[in-house]
Protein backbone atom coordinates (compact mmCIF):
# COMPACT_ATOMS: atom_id res chain seq x y z
CA UNK A 1 0.00 0.00 0.00
CA UNK A 2 2.76 2.47 0.92
CA UNK A 3 4.57 1.57 -2.29
CA UNK A 4 1.43 2.40 -4.28
CA UNK A 5 1.20 5.83 -2.67
CA UNK A 6 4.86 6.41 -3.50
CA UNK A 7 4.23 5.46 -7.11
CA UNK A 8 1.31 7.89 -7.13
CA UNK A 9 3.77 10.67 -6.28
CA UNK A 10 5.89 9.73 -9.32
CA UNK A 11 9.26 10.27 -7.59
CA UNK A 12 11.08 9.34 -10.81
CA UNK A 13 9.75 12.59 -12.26
CA UNK A 14 11.64 14.58 -9.63
CA UNK A 15 14.72 14.34 -11.83
CA UNK A 16 13.18 17.23 -13.83
CA UNK A 17 13.62 19.46 -10.82
CA UNK A 18 17.40 19.46 -11.14
CA UNK A 19 16.72 22.47 -13.36
CA UNK A 20 16.30 24.37 -10.10
CA UNK A 21 20.04 23.85 -9.59
CA UNK A 22 21.02 25.43 -12.91
CA UNK A 23 21.33 28.98 -11.53
CA UNK A 24 23.69 27.67 -8.85
CA UNK A 25 25.77 25.73 -11.36
CA UNK A 26 26.01 28.37 -14.07
CA UNK A 27 26.27 31.12 -11.46
CA UNK A 28 29.52 29.53 -10.22
CA UNK A 29 28.05 29.01 -6.74
CA UNK A 30 28.21 25.22 -6.69
CA UNK A 31 31.11 25.22 -4.22
CA UNK A 32 29.14 27.19 -1.61
CA UNK A 33 27.67 24.62 0.78
CA UNK A 34 24.92 26.88 2.19
CA UNK A 35 23.87 27.92 -1.31
CA UNK A 36 23.67 24.33 -2.50
CA UNK A 37 21.68 23.26 0.57
CA UNK A 38 19.22 26.10 0.02
CA UNK A 39 18.83 25.12 -3.62
CA UNK A 40 18.29 21.48 -2.61
CA UNK A 41 15.56 22.61 -0.22
CA UNK A 42 13.94 24.29 -3.21
CA UNK A 43 14.22 21.06 -5.21
CA UNK A 44 12.58 19.10 -2.38
CA UNK A 45 9.77 21.63 -1.92
CA UNK A 46 9.03 21.85 -5.62
CA UNK A 47 9.12 18.05 -5.93
CA UNK A 48 6.36 17.77 -3.32
CA UNK A 49 4.31 20.43 -5.10
CA UNK A 50 4.85 18.78 -8.49
CA UNK A 51 3.76 15.42 -7.04
CA UNK A 52 0.55 17.05 -5.81
CA UNK A 53 -0.06 18.28 -9.36
CA UNK A 54 0.57 14.77 -10.75
CA UNK A 55 -1.98 13.34 -8.33
CA UNK A 56 -4.56 15.93 -9.41
CA UNK A 57 -3.91 15.08 -13.05
CA UNK A 58 -4.23 11.32 -12.39
CA UNK A 59 -7.48 11.93 -10.53
CA UNK A 60 -8.87 13.93 -13.45
CA UNK A 61 -7.77 11.31 -16.00
CA UNK A 62 -8.74 8.07 -14.24
CA UNK A 63 -11.15 6.90 -16.93
CA UNK A 64 -8.94 7.92 -19.86
CA UNK A 65 -5.84 6.35 -18.28
CA UNK A 66 -7.66 3.04 -17.91
CA UNK A 67 -7.83 2.84 -21.71
CA UNK A 68 -4.11 3.59 -22.17
CA UNK A 69 -1.67 0.66 -22.61
CA UNK A 70 0.74 1.89 -19.92
CA UNK A 71 -1.11 4.58 -17.96
CA UNK A 72 -3.70 1.99 -16.95
CA UNK A 73 -1.12 0.76 -14.43
CA UNK A 74 -1.03 4.05 -12.54
CA UNK A 75 -2.25 3.59 -8.94
CA UNK A 76 -5.54 5.50 -9.33
CA UNK A 77 -6.38 4.06 -12.74
CA UNK A 78 -5.54 0.55 -11.50
CA UNK A 79 -7.65 1.07 -8.37
CA UNK A 80 -4.90 0.20 -5.91
CA UNK A 81 -5.10 3.63 -4.25
CA UNK A 82 -8.52 5.02 -3.21
CA UNK A 83 -9.47 8.47 -4.49
CA UNK A 84 -9.94 9.89 -0.98
CA UNK A 85 -6.50 8.72 0.09
CA UNK A 86 -4.95 10.23 -3.03
CA UNK A 87 -6.61 13.60 -2.46
CA UNK A 88 -5.49 13.67 1.17
CA UNK A 89 -1.91 12.95 0.08
CA UNK A 90 -2.18 15.68 -2.54
CA UNK A 91 -3.19 18.20 0.12
CA UNK A 92 -0.38 17.17 2.47
CA UNK A 93 2.23 17.44 -0.27
CA UNK A 94 1.03 20.92 -1.19
CA UNK A 95 1.15 22.09 2.43
CA UNK A 96 4.67 20.74 2.99
CA UNK A 97 6.02 22.17 -0.27
CA UNK A 98 4.44 25.58 0.24
CA UNK A 99 5.66 25.75 3.84
CA UNK A 100 9.27 25.05 2.83
CA UNK A 101 9.26 27.69 0.08
CA UNK A 102 7.57 30.21 2.37
CA UNK A 103 10.33 29.62 4.92
CA UNK A 104 13.07 30.30 2.39
CA UNK A 105 11.73 32.86 -0.07
CA UNK A 106 8.22 34.15 -0.78
CA UNK A 107 9.14 34.98 -4.41
CA UNK A 108 9.97 31.32 -5.04
CA UNK A 109 6.60 30.46 -3.51
CA UNK A 110 4.81 32.83 -5.88
CA UNK A 111 6.47 31.13 -8.84
CA UNK A 112 5.50 27.71 -7.50
CA UNK A 113 1.88 28.86 -7.12
CA UNK A 114 1.94 30.09 -10.72
CA UNK A 115 3.15 26.61 -11.68
CA UNK A 116 0.30 25.02 -9.73
CA UNK A 117 -2.33 27.30 -11.24
CA UNK A 118 -0.96 26.82 -14.74
CA UNK A 119 -0.96 23.05 -14.38
CA UNK A 120 -4.46 22.94 -12.93
CA UNK A 121 -5.63 24.76 -16.05
CA UNK A 122 -3.50 22.38 -18.08
CA UNK A 123 -5.10 19.30 -16.52
CA UNK A 124 -8.62 20.64 -16.87
CA UNK A 125 -8.47 22.38 -20.25
CA UNK A 126 -5.19 23.50 -21.81
CA UNK A 127 -3.77 20.05 -22.48
CA UNK A 128 -6.52 19.57 -25.03
CA UNK A 129 -5.29 22.52 -27.11
CA UNK A 130 -2.52 21.49 -29.49
CA UNK A 131 0.74 23.49 -29.43
CA UNK A 132 -0.40 25.33 -26.31
CA UNK A 133 -0.05 22.07 -24.40
CA UNK A 134 3.62 21.95 -25.40
CA UNK A 135 4.24 25.56 -24.41
CA UNK A 136 2.74 24.99 -20.95
CA UNK A 137 5.19 22.12 -20.38
CA UNK A 138 8.12 24.29 -21.54
CA UNK A 139 7.04 27.17 -19.29
CA UNK A 140 7.12 24.77 -16.36
CA UNK A 141 10.85 24.25 -16.86
CA UNK A 142 11.43 27.99 -17.05
CA UNK A 143 9.59 28.36 -13.74
CA UNK A 144 11.94 25.79 -12.23
CA UNK A 145 14.91 27.91 -13.27
CA UNK A 146 13.23 31.00 -11.81
CA UNK A 147 12.69 29.25 -8.48
CA UNK A 148 16.33 28.17 -8.40
CA UNK A 149 17.43 31.76 -8.94
CA UNK A 150 15.11 33.48 -6.46
CA UNK A 151 15.46 30.99 -3.62
CA UNK A 152 19.26 31.26 -3.69
CA UNK A 153 19.98 34.80 -4.82
CA UNK A 154 17.73 36.94 -7.05
CA UNK A 155 20.86 38.76 -8.22
CA UNK A 156 22.08 35.63 -10.00
CA UNK A 157 21.69 36.49 -13.67
CA UNK A 158 21.40 33.61 -16.05
CA UNK A 159 22.41 34.09 -19.65
CA UNK A 160 19.42 34.48 -21.95
CA UNK A 161 20.85 31.53 -23.86
CA UNK A 162 20.29 29.21 -20.87
CA UNK A 163 16.66 30.28 -20.58
CA UNK A 164 16.06 29.98 -24.32
CA UNK A 165 17.76 26.58 -24.56
CA UNK A 166 15.75 25.29 -21.60
CA UNK A 167 12.57 26.35 -23.35
CA UNK A 168 13.62 24.82 -26.68
CA UNK A 169 14.82 21.61 -25.03
CA UNK A 170 11.50 21.21 -23.24
CA UNK A 171 9.64 21.72 -26.51
CA UNK A 172 11.85 19.11 -28.15
CA UNK A 173 11.06 16.54 -25.44
CA UNK A 174 7.38 17.48 -25.47
CA UNK A 175 7.18 16.92 -29.21
CA UNK A 176 8.83 13.51 -28.82
CA UNK A 177 6.18 12.63 -26.25
CA UNK A 178 3.40 13.78 -28.59
CA UNK A 179 4.89 11.61 -31.32
CA UNK A 180 4.32 8.62 -29.08
CA UNK A 181 0.67 9.68 -28.73
CA UNK A 182 0.42 9.89 -32.52
CA UNK A 183 1.77 6.34 -32.86
CA UNK A 184 -0.78 5.07 -30.34
CA UNK A 185 -3.58 6.89 -32.15
CA UNK A 186 -2.50 5.28 -35.42
CA UNK A 187 -2.97 1.91 -33.74
CA UNK A 188 -6.52 2.85 -32.82
CA UNK A 189 -5.84 3.40 -29.12
CA UNK A 190 -7.51 6.24 -27.23
CA UNK A 191 -5.15 9.14 -26.46
CA UNK A 192 -5.46 12.78 -25.40
CA UNK A 193 -7.70 14.98 -27.54
CA UNK A 194 -4.86 17.23 -28.72
CA UNK A 195 -3.16 14.23 -30.39
CA UNK A 196 -5.62 14.45 -33.29
CA UNK A 197 -4.05 17.79 -34.21
CA UNK A 198 -0.60 16.23 -34.62
CA UNK A 199 0.72 13.77 -37.17
CA UNK A 200 4.08 12.17 -37.78
CA UNK A 201 5.33 14.52 -40.55
CA UNK A 202 4.50 17.59 -38.46
CA UNK A 203 6.04 16.26 -35.24
CA UNK A 204 9.11 14.92 -37.03
CA UNK A 205 9.71 18.26 -38.78
CA UNK A 206 9.12 20.24 -35.59
CA UNK A 207 11.54 18.05 -33.64
CA UNK A 208 14.24 18.47 -36.27
CA UNK A 209 13.67 22.24 -36.17
CA UNK A 210 13.86 22.37 -32.35
CA UNK A 211 16.97 20.18 -32.34
CA UNK A 212 18.68 22.40 -34.90
CA UNK A 213 17.89 25.65 -33.10
CA UNK A 214 18.86 24.10 -29.75
CA UNK A 215 22.29 23.07 -31.03
CA UNK A 216 22.88 26.44 -32.71
CA UNK A 217 21.79 28.16 -29.49
CA UNK A 218 24.25 26.14 -27.44
CA UNK A 219 27.09 26.89 -29.84
CA UNK A 220 26.20 30.58 -29.65
CA UNK A 221 26.19 30.38 -25.86
CA UNK A 222 29.61 28.75 -25.44
CA UNK A 223 31.19 31.12 -27.98
CA UNK A 224 29.56 34.27 -26.61
CA UNK A 225 32.26 36.69 -25.31
CA UNK A 226 30.15 37.32 -22.21
CA UNK A 227 30.06 33.57 -21.47
CA UNK A 228 33.81 33.25 -22.02
CA UNK A 229 34.45 36.14 -19.65
CA UNK A 230 32.03 34.82 -17.03
CA UNK A 231 33.58 31.35 -16.91
CA UNK A 232 37.11 32.50 -17.67
CA UNK A 233 37.43 29.82 -20.33
CA UNK A 234 37.42 29.90 -24.12
CA UNK A 235 37.32 26.09 -24.36
CA UNK A 236 33.64 25.56 -23.54
CA UNK A 237 32.94 24.69 -27.17
CA UNK A 238 34.36 21.24 -26.40
CA UNK A 239 31.17 20.49 -24.45
CA UNK A 240 29.07 21.02 -27.59
CA UNK A 241 30.06 17.55 -28.82
CA UNK A 242 28.11 15.99 -25.94
CA UNK A 243 25.07 18.18 -26.62
CA UNK A 244 25.00 17.14 -30.29
CA UNK A 245 25.49 13.49 -29.34
CA UNK A 246 22.71 13.65 -26.73
CA UNK A 247 20.25 15.25 -29.16
CA UNK A 248 21.06 12.70 -31.86
CA UNK A 249 20.66 9.81 -29.42
CA UNK A 250 17.26 11.08 -28.31
CA UNK A 251 16.17 11.45 -31.93
CA UNK A 252 17.34 7.88 -32.55
CA UNK A 253 15.24 6.69 -29.62
CA UNK A 254 12.26 8.63 -30.99
CA UNK A 255 12.46 7.92 -34.73
CA UNK A 256 14.17 4.52 -34.87
CA UNK A 257 13.25 2.79 -31.62
CA UNK A 258 9.91 4.65 -31.30
CA UNK A 259 9.82 4.71 -27.50
CA UNK A 260 9.65 8.40 -26.65
CA UNK A 261 6.52 8.29 -24.50
CA UNK A 262 8.23 8.98 -21.19
CA UNK A 263 11.32 11.26 -21.36
CA UNK A 264 12.13 10.81 -17.68
CA UNK A 265 12.21 7.02 -17.90
CA UNK A 266 14.38 7.25 -21.01
CA UNK A 267 16.95 9.42 -19.26
CA UNK A 268 16.92 7.15 -16.21
CA UNK A 269 17.28 3.93 -18.22
CA UNK A 270 19.31 4.72 -21.34
CA UNK A 271 23.00 4.12 -20.65
CA UNK A 272 24.13 5.98 -23.76
CA UNK A 273 22.29 9.14 -22.70
CA UNK A 274 23.55 8.85 -19.14
CA UNK A 275 27.17 8.59 -20.30
CA UNK A 276 26.63 11.56 -22.62
CA UNK A 277 25.16 13.70 -19.85
CA UNK A 278 27.96 12.67 -17.48
CA UNK A 279 30.51 13.53 -20.16
CA UNK A 280 29.00 16.98 -20.69
CA UNK A 281 28.83 17.65 -16.96
CA UNK A 282 32.33 16.38 -16.26
CA UNK A 283 33.85 18.37 -19.11
CA UNK A 284 32.02 21.52 -18.10
CA UNK A 285 33.07 21.18 -14.46
CA UNK A 286 36.66 20.51 -15.49
CA UNK A 287 36.81 23.61 -17.69
CA UNK A 288 35.14 26.08 -15.33
CA UNK A 289 36.16 24.81 -11.93
CA UNK A 290 39.38 22.84 -12.42
CA UNK A 291 40.79 24.06 -15.71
Amino acid sequence: MIQDYLRLMRPHQWVKNVFILLPVFFGLRITEVDTVLTAMAGVAAFSFIASAVYIFNDWRDIEVDRLHPTKKNRPLAAGVVPVNGALILMGLLLIVGITILLWYDHRALYLALVYVGMNLLYSIWLKHISLLDLFIIALGFMIRIGIGSTIVDPDIRLSMWIVVMTFLGALFLGLAKRRDDVLLAEKGLKVRKSAKDYNRPFVNGAMVMMASVLIVGYLSYVSDPETIQHFQSDKLYFTAAFVVLGVLRYMQITFVEERSGNPTNIVLSDTFLQITIAGWLGTFIWLIYLG
